[in-house]
């Protein structure tokens, strides 16, 4: 079993910038991609960015590129995405995922999923 566990999530103008961490435990294993999603209110929940086991490879939505930036530390089981130039459109939930297969946007693909945590962007 994996549990995964997001933080960093808060309240920010817009403009400004927000750091959130996911730290991974249990059978977690490094190879794994991890991912970013999110979920604003009566909205369904859309692809953020991606990264490969490694970390060679990445993946962001349009609507982030240029303003987040997703990394991970393989040694503390963690990935972060650091989210830059925020609008209040990225106000949502952000999740953490964990894919044992492939790296994708496809949500459906992700086998274990975080709580989330909460990021509102005040205009």
């Amino acid at each position: 079993q994996v549990q995964l566990i997001e933080s960093g999530g808060g309240l920010v103008q817009a403009g400004g910038s927000l750091r959130l961490s996911c730290a991974a435990s249990g059978r977690a294993s490094t190879i794994y991609t991890m991912g970013w999603f999110r979920q604003a209110p009566e909205k369904e929940r859309e692809f953020v960015a991606a990264i490969s086991g490694t970390g060679g490879r990445t993946l962001y939505a349009d609507s982030v590129k240029g303003r987040f930036t997703i990394s991970r530390d393989n040694a503390k089981k963690s990935v972060y995405l650091q989210m830059n130039s925020l609008e209040p459109e990225d106000t949502a939930v952000y999740y953490c995922a964990l894919d044992k297969q492939t790296l994708t946007r496809s949500s459906s693909q992700y086998d274990y999923w975080g709580q989330g945590t909460q990021v509102i962007v005040s205009s």
